[in-house]
């Protein structure tokens, strides 16, 4: 029988943990984020949640650029912290090896295996936090993170983050091909 759950504790699917990258007056800052999602196809955009009380979304607003950056599984520490401490309180400038793209306000991540930086377009207030939506202005990564010419999970090795029991979960193996998994039903439904 299904229960109703609590609607705080909404957060029960697990999110792709990354780390936000900002310029917060004119110095680099992180924090762990997670509440982002794609939001259009073409041009290619995603957005993002941030806590009004957060440093980096006063940097945000300050500069309309960001980095996401997609930490290993070996970086859960480190990207922990980031989340742990605020910009506010905390420089946070030397926890990473900093490189930029064409975006000067949206610091990206050497040890990160992918970084996206972002241009706002848009920004959505809500009651507690801003929702940005930005333009992928271009995704970085290396060669030994990619199979086929195409961003490989396994390389990559991304953890996700689960709530409301607050724990970092690595990926676990392939269940099959989206697109292409259902095609058996579908021909039997026809």
């Amino acid at each position: 029988m299904k229960i109703i759950f609590d609607q705080k504790n909404l957060f029960c699917l697990p999110w792709t943990q990354t780390i936000l990258g900002t310029h917060l007056k004119g110095k680099v800052n992180f924090m762990a984020l997670d509440w982002l999602t794609r939001v259009n196809f073409k041009p290619a955009m995603l957005g993002i949640c941030v806590n009004k009380i957060h440093a980096s979304n006063e940097a945000i607003c300050d500069t309309g650029e960001f980095s996401v950056n997609l930490p290993s599984s070996d970086m859960v520490e480190i990207t922990d912290y980031a989340g742990l401490v605020s910009g506010k309180r905390t420089d946070k400038s030397d926890l990473f090896e900093v490189y930029y793209g064409e975006l000067k306000s949206a610091p990206l991540i050497n040890e990160c295996p992918l970084s996206i930086e972002c241009k706002v377009v848009q920004t959505v207030d809500l009651p507690t936090n801003s929702f940005f939506i930005a333009e992928i202005i271009n995704i970085y990564t290396e060669d030994k993170y990619l199979t086929d010419g195409k961003p490989d999970i396994k390389k990559i090795n991304p953890f996700l983050l689960t709530m409301p029991d607050n724990r970092y979960w690595s990926i676990g193996d392939c269940l099959g091909n989206a697109w292409s998994a259902g095609k058996k039903i579908k021909e039997e439904k026809k």
